[in-house]
């Protein structure tokens, strides 16, 4: 299953957050692994250094730990672009939140692990688990 799971930016950023009460759960789900695309390494280093005031030095090793726990990152393609224009337009999505789902989908993930969406909320073959829920 795990090969499974597409994360979203903020499932890492709490694996990472000092004190937040997501931390544990966040953490423990990036050790069993998982898939990732560039749009969530992108996000996760902009709010790291914007919210969080990382620096360099901070970023590179979390990103040393993503890498080793995921694997490489999946390549944002002009098809997952696409895609995502596509979600955006029909179904009330955020044009970065339709990233993050057509990703998910181009990777043949089956559950998008996020806070940020509604939970079980399906789009195509992927459906969006929020995790720290109790009933997940």
């Amino acid at each position: 299953m795990p090969g499974d799971r597409f994360f979203d930016t903020n499932i890492l950023i709490y694996a990472f957050a000092a004190a937040d009460h997501r931390s544990a759960r966040a953490e423990a789900l990036m050790a069993e692994g998982g898939v990732i695309g560039v749009q969530v390494l992108n996000e996760f280093t902009s709010v790291v250094r914007r919210k969080l005031s990382w620096d360099w030095p901070q970023v590179d090793a979390a990103l040393e730990v993503i890498a080793e726990l995921m694997g490489p990152a999946r390549p944002l393609t002009t098809d997952i672009h696409t895609h995502a224009v596509k979600l955006a337009r029909g179904g009330a999505l955020s044009f970065y939140d339709a990233l993050v789902i057509a990703a998910a989908a181009e990777a043949g993930c089956r559950v998008l692990l996020t806070e940020d969406l509604q939970h079980r909320r399906r789009f195509g073959s992927v459906t969006v688990l929020n995790p720290f829920l109790e009933e997940t």
